[in-house]
């Protein structure tokens, strides 16, 4: 296929010279002493040959696509992945709503903890949207701010022996983890 594209290229270029080099008639003027020869002819362009068609390549390669069969694993790994970037994009909202239900006599169920955590990171990504001006650069802001939320929460769990993620897991899941 990348000769194909090269001679493709190369044609016109091709081409080009070498009508160019048929054309092309070297001048020469005639000294004061000679006298030009007066014929019918004058007026009359030279007959120039039809120019040679270059090689046209007519075949074409047939194009193999090797696809590789996806497995189970492929789709649980992908799905996996997703999971994590959206409990990483809601990181901030995550943290604030475990932080509430850690509050005695406040019982938080799966979809209002999801909800809540939605609503506080949208809320704190829009507060850098508009304090901060350009989109790239508010998002990547907040990106920071959810890796600093991430290691904040990796250092209460490291330090303490608080089970933060197993609890916020169990939040989000809809399930008592006392």
């Amino acid at each position: 296929m990348s000769e194909e594209l090269e001679n493709k290229i190369n044609e016109p270029a091709e081409s080009a010279i070498n009508e160019a080099a048929e054309t092309t008639v070297p001048v020469t003027e005639p000294a004061a002493d000679q006298t030009i020869p007066a014929s019918d002819e004058v007026g009359q362009q030279p007959q120039e040959e039809p120019a040679e068609v270059p090689y046209a390549d007519t075949y074409e390669q047939p194009q193999i696509i090797v696809q590789k069969e996806r497995g189970f694993s492929h789709y649980v790994g992908f799905a996996l992945i997703s999971v994590l970037c959206i409990c990483f994009f809601f990181m901030p909202g995550i943290a604030v709503t475990f932080l509430v239900s850690l509050i005695p006599g406040v019982a938080l169920g799966a979809i209002a903890a999801w909800a809540f955590s939605a609503i506080l990171s949208v809320i704190a990504w829009a507060i850098f949207k508009i304090k901060i001006s350009g989109f790239k650069r508010s998002f990547l802001v907040y990106i920071g701010l959810c890796i600093a939320v991430l290691a904040l929460l990796v250092a209460v769990e490291v330090l303490t022996e608080a089970n933060v993620f197993s609890k916020i897991i169990a939040l989000l899941c809809g399930s008592d983890a006392t």
